[in-house]
């Protein structure tokens, strides 16, 4: 029924927010309405950027009951070239089945690697 899922983040600074996901994590740009509008590829998942017209009145909001995972076969190698790029890893937890990195993107939204066991 369900072709793929898009999540969509109102961001303050439109240009940062698309560096981080494209450059910093390594995500592909598929479509960009400039300064207004960005669609990242993840697998199985589309982020939609966006920085709100004045119109549309959305503005940028936190909301840490919300996160972004990305899973990775690895975590210690995903861990080093994220680091490389400036992300910081505040913690790491350790589970039965699974290892998980956490850390933010510019706009303080919480995002995670992940390795299954």
């Amino acid at each position: 029924m369900y072709k793929s899922g898009n999540m969509s983040i109102i961001v303050t600074d439109f240009k940062k927010a698309v560096q981080f996901y494209v450059e910093t994590l390594g995500l592909k740009l598929t479509h960009e309405v400039e300064g207004h509008l960005a669609q990242i590829e993840a697998p199985g998942l589309t982020i939609s950027l966006i920085h709100p017209t004045r119109e549309q009145g959305s503005q940028p909001g936190r909301a840490d009951n919300i996160s972004i995972g990305l899973e990775v076969q690895k975590l210690e190698p995903a861990i080093e070239i994220l680091k490389s790029r400036g992300v910081e890893f505040p913690h790491i937890t350790e589970e039965n089945a699974t290892r998980i990195a956490h850390f933010s993107d510019p706009e303080g939204n919480l995002l995670y690697l992940i390795e299954l066991k």
